[in-house]
């Protein structure tokens, strides 16, 4: 899936990636590859990227949201 992840401030990732696992407020939740379209807010907790390269990457979230689009692309703006 193409990732995108953004701070205020900076781009934090922007890539392929194989997951990303992060805090919602409801809960944990692990997007893969072609999942259903989705838009929550995220939760404090460290989010986790592996990418294409099985490479894993951490970011620590206080809040944000997460939107999973159609064709395979997720974006998270986070604080």
């Amino acid at each position: 899936m193409k990732l995108s992840i953004y701070s205020f401030k900076k781009v934090l990732f922007e890539g392929e990636a194989e997951l990303l696992t992060c805090n919602t407020e409801i809960g944990v939740i692990t997007i893969l590859n072609n999942h259903q379209a989705l838009i929550s807010m995220l939760a404090r907790g460290t989010a986790r990227v592996v990418d294409s390269n099985k490479k894993e990457h951490f970011f620590e979230v206080n809040s944000g949201f997460l939107e999973v689009k159609k064709g395979n692309k997720v974006r998270c703006l986070v604080d």
